[in-house]
């Protein structure tokens, strides 16, 4: 029986996750997740645990690595199997006019520029910092 009010009080939560993270300011963070993961309950777990962004790929399987800079067009041309890119995410923060871009490898390793960890790191914060005010409200 406790696993039932476990679920009961998780369901609420993973509901939170989905209309929080489908918010404006989380779209960037938000492709990277649904690219990692089919599973929104891992997502959920694996943001709820993660103290970085670098710890949240670890929780889904994937090792950050860093690169001064990533060339877009490049990424694109080598999409694919053969070319070794599951997904090239070329994200641009309007307000700060910085291109942020991510590649996800089929070896399970996210490549990112620190510019983009960093901005990403700040993002998943104040996405935990929203699921927390927003799981802490009465229904």
């Amino acid at each position: 029986m406790p696993n039932q009010s476990i679920d009961a009080r998780k369901e609420p939560m993973q509901q939170n996750f989905e209309r929080v993270c489908s918010r404006e300011p989380f779209n960037g963070l938000k492709s990277i997740l649904d690219s990692l993961s089919a599973s929104r309950e891992a997502l959920f777990e694996a943001v709820s645990r993660s103290n970085s962004y670098e710890d949240l790929l670890a929780k889904l399987g994937y090792r950050m690595t860093l690169t001064k800079q990533i060339h877009v067009q490049d990424s694109f041309s080598r999409l694919g199997p053969a070319g070794g890119i599951k997904a090239v995410l070329p994200y641009h923060d309007i307000p700060t006019q910085r291109s942020l871009p991510t590649l996800i490898h089929f070896n399970s390793t996210v490549t990112t520029t620190p510019e983009s960890a960093g901005f990403f790191d700040k993002m998943l914060v104040t996405l935990r910092i929203q699921l927390s005010a927003e799981n802490q409200q009465p229904s």
